[in-house]
């Protein structure tokens, strides 16, 4: 017991402000929350799952830094995929894609290499005990990622869709961004890369906004057809 509570406690303090407590928020502001739970706690258990069993030895295989840059990269074009709006101005029911994926894997990807995810693992093997530290961080989350969710229903009543799903977007892209500097070689932070880097991203979002755009105004004449 004492290692649950102390995996639960140590998960909520963590997570206070932390990039998935943030994502809670965005998409409780555009999504059912009983559809954002769902998929945090799926993220969650089996993330924190693997993180316990696996993570340990998970670094002798491939190295933590580029599971780190993959999830982070991850993360940026899901940055991209919200600008766009596929997903959440209906598609979703269209091609049977449902919210509930959307939110567990962006939630999978933001905790791969995250410090609750080592945590996890550091828990795991102070107590030698997997399932109470397994059960007691996806308790943890829960409780967390519930604040955000809160948040996420008030601010989505209070302000416009298009500014909430600029805001998520660029939440997710942030915190993408971070990621790759925490993980990337120092040396490849030059004035040049940095400045093609941030040239191509801002292309790319003014791109797929255009992109979402039209999709939105094509969907709006078809109905107005009807």
């Amino acid at each position: 017991m004492t290692a649950y509570i102390a995996s639960m406690l140590f998960v909520v303090l963590a997570e206070m402000g932390d990039k998935t407590q943030l994502l809670a928020m965005a998409f409780a502001a555009r999504y059912p929350w009983r559809t954002v739970m769902w998929g945090v706690f799926a993220a969650t258990l089996l993330n924190h799952l693997f993180a316990v069993v696996v993570g340990s030895y998970l670094t002798t295989i491939i190295p933590l830094s580029y599971i780190q840059i993959a999830a982070a990269s991850s993360f940026v074009l899901f940055g991209l995929w919200t600008i766009r709006g596929d997903s959440l101005d209906g598609e979703d029911k269209k091609s049977g894609r449902s919210p509930f994926w959307t939110v567990a894997i962006a939630f999978f990807l933001a905790e791969m290499g995250d410090k609750t995810q080592l945590a996890t693992v550091a828990l795991a093997a102070q107590y030698a005990s997997i399932v109470p530290v397994w059960l007691g961080t996806t308790t943890g989350m829960l409780i967390a990622d519930g604040i955000g969710i809160i948040f996420g229903i008030v601010m989505g009543k209070k302000i416009p869709e298009r500014t909430v799903k600029w805001v998520a977007a660029l939440i997710f892209i942030a915190f993408g961004l971070a990621g790759l500097y925490e993980a990337l070689p120092a040396s490849l932070f030059t004035a040049p890369v940095v400045a093609v880097a941030g040239v191509a991203l801002a292309a790319a979002m003014y791109f797929v906004s255009r992109l979402g755009g039209e999709s939105a105004g094509a969907e709006e004449a078809a109905v107005t057809k009807k």
